[in-house]
């Protein structure tokens, strides 16, 4: 809390979450020609929806997703399917009515579209006018954070502590820190946040600050618009986010400090094929109504190949 004239200010509440979801999934092609990349199924839920129940579960059911050409089945997974339903009524089918009906009154959606693809930092201007002047939340779809490491409540409330804006690094090998936005950091007094001083976009190993890897949840201050709509086209020709909040770090004055909370548990990487494919196999192996049978199997299968090889 800020105390001004005496009086304590209290910093607006984030209610709102921003989903960037308009990219052309180009490393899942052919699948995503004509599918989404978010709606590309891990298990038996599309990848969206694990980003909006996320979302939800930290508070923030006010969520707009930032869409593109082809993306008209992200809108039409949120919306009501009244023949479907009535099928799975009329046939008691009451399980997978629910599971149907689910994702229909998980938040109230809004969406918009990136007309021109121009990067991060273009998709989430485009959430200006929605947004406001209030700070927000944005999730990239293609890290699933594991409902049972709440990283999103932790950044809310660090970032309700100081205020500015917070994101969430995962330490690296530094030989993959070349994948990922990299932060300079400062340590605090708090063992799983540091204060973020500079960021580098793929920077190359020898060149970064450290090996704390910007993954996909901020929480921003509005400020960022302004900020974004002077950033000039950076890495790939596109307008980076990264390059945003190296602005916010470097000067306070802008939107406050960017903080970093440190996160050391369960993602889904589902950016690539490979890691796609590992987040399947572990969900599916931690699922309750999957897990027992499914595990079973893969050892089996396990076994079979280290003999055949």
């Amino acid at each position: 809390m800020d105390k001004v004239a005496g009086m304590t200010q209290k910093r607006p509440r984030i209610s709102k979450a921003v989903i960037p979801a308009a990219g052309l999934g180009t490393r899942f092609l052919p699948a995503t020609k004509a599918t989404p990349k978010e709606m590309l199924p891990v298990v038996d839920k599309p990848a969206i929806q694990y980003v909006v129940e996320e979302a939800v579960a930290a508070g923030l059911d006010d969520v707009l997703m930032v869409t593109g050409r082809n993306k008209r089945p992200l809108e039409d997974h949120f919306d009501r399917n009244y023949e479907l339903e009535s099928a799975l009524e009329k046939k008691g089918d009451g399980d997978r009515l629910a599971k149907v009906q689910e994702s229909t009154d998980l938040a109230t959606i809004h969406y918009v579209r990136q007309g021109d693809p121009r990067g991060l930092g273009h998709a989430v201007l485009c959430a200006a006018p929605h947004v406001g002047r209030e700070p927000f939340a944005v999730l990239l779809g293609d890290d699933l954070i594991d409902p049972r490491d709440p990283l999103l409540q932790r950044m809310i409330e660090v970032q309700e502590l100081h205020g500015g804006s917070v994101v969430a690094l995962m330490e690296v090998d530094p030989g993959q820190i070349h994948l990922y936005g990299c932060a300079a950091v400062e340590p605090t007094g708090e063992s799983d946040v540091v204060q973020v001083t500079g960021l580098v976009e793929k920077p190359d190993a020898a060149e970064a600050p450290s090996n704390y890897a910007i993954i996909g949840r901020y929480l921003l201050d509005p400020n960022v618009f302004e900020v974004l709509r002077r950033t000039e086209p950076g890495r790939g020709g596109e307008i980076q986010l990264t390059d945003a909040l190296q602005q916010l770090a470097q000067d306070e004055t802008i939107g406050g400090p960017v903080h970093g909370v440190v996160f050391k548990g369960r993602r889904y990487d589902t950016g690539d094929r490979g890691d796609y494919l590992r987040a399947i196999v572990r969900l599916a192996c931690e699922r309750e109504d999957l897990g027992p049978d499914f595990r079973a199997w893969l050892q089996r299968y396990v076994a079979e190949e280290m003999q055949r090889h």
